[in-house]
């Protein structure tokens, strides 16, 4: 099994989704631990002092005028994870949960919040032994950390309330911890808010969009390929030449994927054939426009994830000269403005790709298919329907795009007076992509319907290796009327697990 060590400067994306969906195992390196245990001695210095630190000695939130007493302070940590454990509604994937324990750990391992080694060693066994903890889906307001979602996975490193073991099953987390030999914890000062105070939740779910929708904009400039082909479209608008003197990255990108997967095509060029048009569709001639101002965007929330993943999300945090100091870097704006200006691109890629198909379905804009690409027109109705399943889709997709980030709501007596809804606008992401990969999946099925009712006119190399892929998946070529939901599944199936990107690239070698 793959293993991660976890360091003190940070993990990459590629061991945030390791951990969150292959279960790699996790590790904690010397210098991790030599750091773990430095800044616990400068927290364990402060708080025998009688002067308060907040965090340390003193409540939290609205409440941190208040000076603890010795004697109290491990009831205080115990008591702000019990009472910030007040998430509500449907349970948060496991994958989910996975990365944003993992990320906190990371912080915890950066030497910056004074959490004890054997603390952050119990995390990493938690992860490492499979055990999930059950948190729901409301209860962060991306500020002050995801604070409901990480105080649920702190109160299992307790032995508290519940949580789900490697089969899947839920159990009380205490039994969890026994079965698997792990002690709970007992945490001291500062403990209990160093393992809530994070943007863990939204970055995780960052992270895991980013990887998703890097296959989804390469199968989007995939399908638009295949519906420019079913459309007798022209080729021409793709030339490197024309994307130079606009040189913006993925939109060069998005039009070498669709000339690659076009090449060698005796579809492409017959614009000016029986019906002369002098120019194809929007939705056709500008698909590396849209699909690129995407990947552009994505480039840009790349960056801000990688920032992301090499800091330590703390308040407050203990510094290198022994400070330790209250600071605001848990507020999620630049996590959420990403999240959201994703779910807008993701929304605009669903957009034209519907309009794509519908062109493909129209007698009148289809350049000879049939109507809807039906087999007796009339008696059947062909993909009618599957059209209107996309459209809604899309219409979802538009609603999910309005920012989440562009809210605030006041909270804990207005000391936390203005926050980031990051968490929110992670959520909504992860429907949009859900919902992108099924339009692009009705895309494909309706382009690849198209291209094979073209008869006499011999497909590109590229194009005849994914109708072949995709039929031997279990989604059926043109005929009469059938139960049309299970071909829809296979296809978004293949779609989502990879296989049309893996399908092309044998013959055109790696996509952008």
């Amino acid at each position: 099994m793959h293993t991660v060590v976890v360091g003190t400067s940070g993990v990459s994306a590629a061991d945030v989704v390791a951990v969150a969906r292959a279960d790699a195992r996790i590790e904690l390196s010397e210098e991790a631990v030599a750091a773990l245990a430095s800044a616990r001695a400068i927290v364990d210095a402060l708080a025998a002092k009688p002067e308060p630190v907040y965090g340390v000695s003193t409540g939290f939130g609205a409440l941190a005028t208040r000076h603890i007493s010795q004697d109290l302070r491990a009831q205080l940590q115990r008591n702000i994870v019990r009472s910030h454990a007040a998430g509500m509604g449907p349970r948060v994937e496991r994958e989910v949960v996975r990365a944003l324990m993992f990320l906190r750990l990371k912080t915890v391992c950066s030497g910056h919040t004074g959490v004890r080694p054997e603390v952050a060693q119990t995390m990493a066994d938690v992860l490492n032994a499979g055990i999930t903890p059950v948190v729901h889906e409301y209860g962060s307001l991306g500020c002050s950390g995801d604070l409901a979602p990480l105080s649920h996975c702190a109160l299992t490193l307790m032995g508290e309330g519940d949580a789900e073991g490697p089969d899947g099953v839920l159990a009380p987390a205490g039994e969890l911890l026994a079965a698997h030999g792990i002690a709970p914890v007992e945490l001291r000062e500062k403990e209990g808010l160093a393992l809530l105070n994070g943007t863990d939740g939204m970055l995780g779910m960052l992270v895991m969009a980013l990887a998703d929708l890097e296959n989804l904009y390469k199968s989007a400039d995939i399908t638009a390929a295949l519906s420019l082909e079913a459309l007798l479209g022209t080729e021409k608008v793709l030339a490197p030449e024309l994307h130079a003197i606009r040189p913006h990255p993925g939109q060069g990108a998005s039009a070498a994927n669709m000339l690659a997967v076009l090449k060698g095509s005796e579809l492409t060029g017959h614009h000016q054939d029986d019906a002369p048009r002098v120019q194809d569709a929007y939705s056709v001639r500008c698909a590396p426009q849209v699909a690129g101002a995407g990947r552009d965007t994505m480039a840009h929330a790349r960056l801000v994830a990688e920032r992301e993943l090499a800091s330590a999300v703390d308040n407050p945090v203990v510094l290198p000269d022994g400070r330790v100091e209250s600071n605001g870097n848990f507020h999620g704006a630049p996590v959420a403005y990403v999240l959201d200006f994703l779910a807008i691109a993701a929304a605009d890629l669903g957009s034209i790709a519907e309009r794509r198909t519908d062109r493909l379905l129209d007698k009148n804009r289809s350049h000879g298919l049939p109507p809807f690409l039906a087999d007796d027109a009339g008696v059947d109705s062909g993909l009618m329907i599957a059209q209107y399943t996309q459209a809604a889709l899309v219409s979802e997709m538009k609603r999910l795009a309005v920012p989440a980030s562009a809210d605030s709501i006041p909270s804990s007596a207005m000391q936390e007076d203005h926050v980031s809804m990051g968490w929110s606008a992670a959520r909504k992401l992860r429907t949009a992509i859900d919902n992108l990969t099924r339009i692009v999946a009705v895309e494909l099925y309706a382009a690849t319907r198209g291209i094979e009712l073209r008869e006499g006119l011999t497909p590109a190399p590229a194009s005849c290796a994914v109708i072949n892929a995709v039929r031997a998946a279990g989604v059926q070529g043109p005929g009469p009327d059938r139960f049309l939901a299970p071909d829809l599944a296979a296809a978004d199936a293949f779609v989502r697990g990879g296989h049309l990107v893996a399908a092309v690239e044998p013959v055109t070698g790696p996509l952008a």
